[in-house]
């Protein structure tokens, strides 16, 4: 009997294909784990494709809502260049440390700025400092924030800026309106709020594989 197919093997194949081993990656992983940091990272040829969506759209200047380990932090630190620049968030200050190691190993402290403490508190500042507008922001925070977060991405960015947003589809409970969870609840609210947005063109897509079921927004900033 054919045995039915898995999706982290799945997943596997794909990443060693078209990602392929990366020593650096893989160290900012280990560190991750070792600090206690939830596994719960980009997978490898998720942020391959965060780092060929930034290099698409000719991003220069990156918003990164979300650093954890500084994972996909990296993917993006990558795409800009060394003339770019990627500014990313975090509320947890040990996660923070982390992520500031795993960037300067990777060789990429010079482009990424990394600002600790809640992002809502944070996104103001980097409007009165002028460090918008961005090519691309990338939201993977707090789920229940979402829509604040696209509100500011929107506020932060130019015609053509692209805004990703991460878990949307929280194992398949995004379509049912009467689950009462607050990050399906937010997911909603967040695709809702794209769909409603004049100044937004969106769509979501669904992923399963090592990291289960789930899924991401993206959407485009209108001229």
């Amino acid at each position: 009997m054919e045995r039915e197919p898995d999706w982290a093997e799945v997943d596997g194949y794909l990443v060693s294909t078209l990602v392929g081993e990366d020593p650096v990656l893989d160290a900012a992983l280990a560190a991750n784990s070792e600090a206690g940091l939830p596994p719960i990272d980009v997978a490898p040829n998720q942020g391959k494709l965060l780092n060929l969506l930034a290099r698409m759209c000719l991003a220069r200047n990156v918003l990164e809502i979300g650093t954890l380990g500084g994972y996909s932090t990296i993917w993006l630190a990558r795409a800009v260049g060394p003339s770019g620049q990627v500014i990313t968030l975090e509320f947890d200050p040990t996660r923070a440390d982390v992520a500031r190691a795993n960037i300067e190993r990777a060789g990429l402290a010079d482009r990424v700025d990394i600002r600790v403490g809640a992002a809502l508190d944070s996104l103001p500042s980097i409007a009165k400092e002028e460090l918008g507008p961005f090519d691309l922001v990338f939201i993977d925070a707090d789920k229940e924030n979402n829509t604040e977060y696209v509100r500011w991405a929107l506020a932060l960015s130019h015609p053509g800026t692209v805004i990703i947003v991460d878990n949307v589809v929280r194992g398949g409970h995004v379509s049912n309106p009467d689950i009462d969870d607050e990050r399906v609840k937010a997911s909603r609210a967040v695709l809702e709020m794209i769909a409603a947005e004049p100044k937004l063109d969106g769509t979501a897509i669904q992923t399963v594989g090592s990291k289960g079921w789930d899924g991401f927004a993206v959407a485009v900033v209108n001229e």
